[in-house]
Order: structure tokens, then C-alpha cells, then sequence
């Protein structure tokens, strides 16, 4: 299955749209427009409370329309993508919340050198990963470089370079800790890559590089890593889509009372569609992540989540979702913590039933369910969630 691919009949330069799914084109400039209500319902647990704080209940809905571009510019496309997020809340007006995400790309396949640039923005105040459960506000900015000369026919080596900022609001605040004090970081990475085209589809690469993360405000969070990861990458035209990342990291935090992590890591984003009526996406991850709390600094997030969508009569069609997720903490050494070396976990489990009403809208009501053990008591809590949720172009 990992080495599948279907025909690049009719397929555009490298970087390109498909041209069958393109709905918007005026001139140069292509465009595909998709717009999202979901959570159109209920939140029994709004704030993510343990069951003895009373969880609050409200009626809320997502709308994210978002729009991917293209245009071509002489032999490459330049692409890119805009999505905006309303959160809203009926009764906890706290909650509510307009995010901004913003992409730019840009490949230059020449004879013997390959360019590819990117650039990312984030402006959202949403749940930063599974560890905070404030809205907290923040930016994050990133760009990326990768320089590849080819030096076989389907073998390329090169060099890469990659920087990320993130702010949180001077106001974002967590369990009395200052996000911004705490997490305010900039990570710059730098390596070397060697990529193998297997297919016109299907590409294998590997990179070796050095990663160093440096705290505005938290000097004591400062870490170097060293990695090494191989990659198979899957394009958009191929039976299989996404990639999946498997690599080793040697993380070392700069302040002696921390430990090491030296072990696997891992980021898998694949979707498959069989006989075009079923459709399977897994995600995995298992990496360092920061914690807002300094005393237990960093903690492994090892999780995945899949879904399975199936057509099964008509326009009618059934989705089952679940996902497991473990934050093994550590300590620094000396100082108190509630439960040392903790480890707590996230469950969530949901279905759907969808009803499409032509090609590209579908109105579908879901059932989610939330849940995070810890052995600490004011980290646990269990959350449902119900409502209708309305597609366009998805």
C-alpha cells in the first residue's frame, strides 16, 4: 500500500493544483474555496473542569472558511493558502475567538538544482496542544529553506534551513503561570538532506540536523537536539496521500537539573481512499513538547488519531473517530512537584453520520468525547460535545 500510486495522467508542473478539483480560475490565479460549520451544538465542559468544579455547558459553532491558491509563474507555481477561524460561545463570551492562519510557498524545479521556500503565520487565541486548556493568544511565525542539487537521476543532496518564533500575549495566563514569560521561544534548525524519487509520486529522503531552542523570558528552558529522521513522502495526486516522518532525537536541555531525552520520535500524516467509498486517515506524533510548568519543564506527547469514513448508500455515509495521546513529564531536579514523573493521558472517541447534497456540501451531526486522566486531580476532566456541522469543497 505505502508504495501505491495512481497514473500522473494529465499532471500539472511540480507544486501544481490538480486541475480536475480547481474550482476558481481568473487568469493566472487559481483558486479553491472551502468554507466549514462545525460544533454547531453543545459543549458540556467549556473550560475543561474536573467534575467536582461544577463543568460549565454552553451552545457553540465553528466557521472556517479557507481558500488555497496557486499561480503559475513561468515554469513553478507560487502557492499558497488563507484560513480564518470564529469561534463563538452564546454565554461565555471568553471563549469566543477569531483565528488567522496564513501559507506561502514556493518551488523552482530547475535542470540540476531544486528551490524550495516557505513561509507560515499564525494569529489565533485556541487550546496551544493538549496540555493547556486556557484560549491563550499568540503568534507564531515560521520559514523554511531547502536548496537540493541533483546528483543522479532520480537522487538529490542539499541543504536546509528553518526558523520559528512564538509569542503569547503579555495577558495570556494559565494556572498563574505567564505564557508569555514561560513560552516565549525561537527555534532555528539547520542540515543537510538526501532525497531519493522512488516515483514521479513517491519520494524517500533523509536529514541530519541540529536544532537549538532559546526562551525569551526562561533562559532555563534553553535546549540543543540533535536528529535524524527519514522521511516517505506521498503527493497530492498519488492513492495515498501525506507523509510519515520516523527519527531519532537527542535532546539536550541546556540547564544541568534537566534530563536528556534520547529516543524515537515520530509524525505521520497519511489518508487512503479504497474503491472511492472508503476513506482511512491516521495520524501519529511523538516528540518533546514545553510545558507552561518550569519545574516539570518538557514532556514526551506520544499519540495517534484516526478516522474511517465509509459511503454506505446513496449519499449517505458513516464516521468513526478515536485518538490516544500520553504526556510522560519530567522533573528538574530539586524542587517540589505535585506527582513526580507523572504521566497523563488524553482520550477522545466520536461518530458521525453525513448526508451529501451534491458534490461538494455535505451536512453531517456528530458526537465527540473527551477525556484526561492524570494523577493530579485539577488535570482531570471528561467533556461531550454534540451538534451539526455543514461543509463546503472538504
Amino acid at each position: 500500500m505505502l508504495a501505491a500510486v495512481t497514473p500522473a495522467h494529465a499532471q500539472t508542473l511540480e507544486g501544481g493544483p490538480d486541475p480536475a478539483k480547481v474550482r476558481v480560475r481568473i487568469g493566472p490565479l487559481w483558486m479553491n474555496p472551502t468554507v466549514s460549520l462545525t460544533n454547531l451544538g453543545v459543549d458540556d465542559n467549556v473550560f475543561n473542569e474536573p467534575e467536582d468544579r461544577s463543568p460549565k455547558r454552553d451552545v457553540t459553532f465553528t466557521v472556517t472558511p479557507t481558500t488555497d491558491l496557486w499561480v503559475r509563474m513561468g515554469r513553478t507555481w507560487f502557492s499558497g493558502s488563507i484560513k480564518e477561524e470564529l469561534v463563538w460561545y452564546q454565554k461565555y463570551a471568553t471563549e469566543r475567538a477569531a483565528n488567522s492562519g496564513y501559507k506561502l510557498g514556493w518551488k523552482v524545479p530547475l535542470n540540476r538544482l531544486v528551490v524550495d521556500v516557505g513561509a507560515t503565520y499564525l494569529n489565533a487565541r485556541d487550546r496551544p496542544g493538549y496540555e493547556i486548556d486556557a484560549r491563550a493568544l499568540r503568534t507564531e511565525a515560521a520559514y523554511k529553506g531547502v536548496v537540493e542539487v541533483r546528483a543522479l537521476s532520480k537522487t538529490f543532496f542539499g541543504v536546509r534551513a528553518e526558523r520559528q518564533q512564538v509569542d503569547f500575549d503579555k495577558t495570556a495566563v494559565f494556572l498563574g503561570a505567564n505564557l508569555q514569560s514561560e513560552l516565549n521561544h525561537v527555534t532555528t534548525v539547520a542540515g543537510v538532506t538526501a532525497r531519493h524519487q522512488l516515483t514521479p509520486l513517491t519520494s524517500v529522503s533523509f536529514a541530519a540536523s541540529r536544532s537549538q531552542d532559546r526562551f525569551e523570558f526562561s533562559p532555563l528552558r534553553d535546549s540543543d537536539s540533535d536528529i535524524a529522521a527519514v522521511t516517505l513522502a506521498f503527493d497530492p495526486f498519488a492513492l495515498i496521500k501525506g507523509g510519515a516522518t520516523f527519527g531519532y532525537r537527542d535532546f539536550r536541555p541546556r540547564s544541568a537539573g534537566v534530563d536528556d531525552y534520547k529516543g524515537l520520535t515520530a509524525a505521520v500524516d497519511l489518508s487512503y481512499t479504497l474503491l472511492g467509498t472508503t476513506k482511512f486517515t491516521v495520524r501519529a506524533l511523538r516528540d518533546v513538547q514545553y510545558s507552561f510548568d518550569v519545574n516539570q519543564p518538557y514532556y514526551l506527547l506520544t499519540g495517534i488519531d484516526g478516522s474511517i469514513a465509509q459511503q454506505i448508500f446513496g449519499p449517505f455515509d458513516v464516521v468513526g473517530r478515536l485518538g490516544v495521546q500520553s504526556l510522560a513529564y519530567r522533573d528538574r531536579a530539586g524542587v517540589m512537584v505535585p506527582v513526580g514523573d507523572r504521566v497523563d493521558s488524553v482520550r477522545t472517541y466520536g461518530a458521525g453520520v453525513g448526508y451529501h447534497l451534491g458534490k461538494d456540501l455535505r451536512l453531517g451531526f456528530n458526537v465527540d468525547q473527551s477525556r484526561r486522566d492524570s494523577d493530579v486531580a485539577s488535570r482531570r476532566y471528561s467533556g461531550f460535545r454534540f451538534g451539526t456541522a455543514v461543509t463546503y469543497g472538504l
